[in-house]
């Protein structure tokens, strides 16, 4: 049973073959075992050695026996449950499960001008709000929805995200990480009584920096989940070419779902795949472009045959402005995503990179979740929905359906309605002052804003809250941070 989200009632799609998989993957796994990938931590080093890697310590660098590899796959829950604040959003992540996250944006943008600039305090707030509103997000992703407010220094950044989340919504969330930063979102998770999924990233090509070793240990430790991403840029960070972006993106991940297994067996883990194409005129990523599905889709391929959950990003465009090119680069994505197997698929509220967000498109990206999600459920066949009485009953012209029991209780169950969508027919669509879907999100953004408040915390656990925090800002000025 799926806690929330949407069940894929179908196969999902492969692209590659049996053959194209075992190819990758032992390729894979001839990088790990020859090339190796660097690990800029002696606690994680050590670790390595004891399992029987070979460890080259002047290069930081660690080779990987195959069977240690499998082995660690092998530890891997194919599926689990996460705890959120409401019961409602617990999750169960993995199987046929499909669930919708949000994407983030460095900053908010002017939907006149589309000039960008860092949030306010009442801006993050609300975004989170209408986050925690809409009913086709289910997971709020890292940086949640800005990353550069007003008045909170960058080194406060995620612990102040992590706060806010947990104070306006009650939604499940994964977190990053900086500076040691987790140990403080761990002890928030604690004292509301709620996980959160930490991270551990390699930065590619086949890195992994400190900090992100030791947020792991230090999730293990909590025995809270993780999630591994890599952002593999092909032709600059990874090969051009999908196949050897695939190879490489999945080095990474595996070495990363080597230590963690190594840190504690049976830790749950999510991998994601950021890979994107090198736009060759700019050098920049090339967001939205087909080529990020064609991975998504290779990527969940094999990371489903591995039996390991994924996460693919579909959240971003290389348009700078919520518009057509938003709108199919972003939908595009989103229904290959769950069409070939992602369980998380990050999408609302993100516009151009990672760099600017904003409510009205993550209420817009709400539909394209609802319409996906619809797809991916199939078509029911059962003896109601056949429906053969009643086409028996009704007969040819003049009979007609409109005015049947089954009708109404069917109709809804059956067809999605986006909530922001122009649906008017056109003398409707011109007596009511010719809206655009992007009006009718703004309409709607006003109306959650007026009506929708998240469950407020306790106080006992508010001030928790605040007094962590206040504990960070303390450990970040004894380091000189603030």
């Amino acid at each position: 049973m799926v806690m929330g989200g949407f069940t894929r009632n179908f196969k999902p799609l492969n692209l590659l073959t049996a053959e194209q998989v075992e190819k990758i993957t032992w390729g894979t796994l001839d990088i790990l075992e020859h090339t190796g990938v660097r690990f800029e931590s002696d606690r994680a080093l050590d670790l390595f050695a004891e399992a029987g890697c070979a460890v080259d310590r002047d290069l930081m660098r660690v080779r990987f026996p195959p069977a240690l590899v499998e082995k660690s796959l092998g530890h891997c829950p194919s599926s689990f449950h996460v705890k959120a604040r409401d019961a409602k959003h617990h999750l169960r992540i993995g199987g046929n499960s499909v669930y919708f996250s949000n994407s983030e944006g460095m900053r908010a943008v002017d939907l006149d001008t589309w000039e960008a600039r860092p949030a306010t305090r009442k801006e993050n707030a609300d975004g989170l709000r209408i986050l925690d509103a809409l009913e086709n997000v289910h997971f709020l992703a890292t940086y949640t929805p800005y990353f550069e407010v007003e008045g909170i220094p960058s080194v406060m950044a995620i612990p102040e995200s992590v706060a806010g989340k947990i104070r306006h919504s009650t939604k499940f969330q994964e977190t990053g990480y900086q500076l040691g930063c987790e140990v403080f979102t761990i002890q928030m998770a604690q004292a509301v009584g709620i996980e959160i999924m930490g991270g551990c990233n390699p930065s590619s090509p086949l890195a992994y920096y400190g900090d992100a070793v030791e947020c792991a240990f230090r999730f293990c430790e909590a025995g809270f989940p993780l999630h591994l991403a890599s952002g593999v840029v092909m032709g600059g960070t990874g090969p051009a070419t999908v196949a050897g972006a695939l190879m490489s993106t999945n080095a990474e991940l595996m070495a990363g779902v080597v230590l963690i297994q190594l840190i504690k067996p049976g830790t749950r883990l999510t991998v994601a795949d950021c890979a994107y194409p090198m736009n060759m005129r700019s050098g920049s990523p090339a967001f939205g472009a087909i080529g990020v599905s064609l991975h998504h889709a290779a990527f969940n391929q094999l990371w489903r045959s591995y039996g390991v959950p994924v996460h693919n990003s579909c959240g971003f465009s290389s348009s700078k402005i919520i518009d057509f090119q938003c709108g199919y680069e972003k939908a595009i994505m989103a229904m290959i995503a769950a069409l070939s197997g992602c369980h998380i698929v990050f999408l609302p509220g993100g516009i151009h990179a990672e760099l600017i967000y904003h409510p009205v498109q993550s209420i817009l990206d709400n539909d394209i979740a609802g319409m996906v999600g619809r797809f991916i459920e199939g078509v029911h066949v059962t003896e109601e929905t056949l429906a053969l009485n009643l086409i028996e009953q009704v007969g040819p012209i003049p009979g007609m359906f409109l005015d049947k029991g089954h009708t109404r209780e069917w109709w809804m169950r059956e067809q999605y309605v986006p909530k922001a969508a122009d649906w008017l027919t056109y003398p409707e669509w011109i007596a009511s002052g010719k809206k655009s879907a992007l009006s009718y999100a703004a309409d709607r953004m006003q109306d959650i804003l007026a009506t929708h408040e998240p469950v407020p915390l306790t106080a006992e656990q508010d001030r928790d809250l605040d007094r962590i925090l206040e504990q960070a800002r303390q450990h970040y000025e004894k380091q000189g941070m603030l």
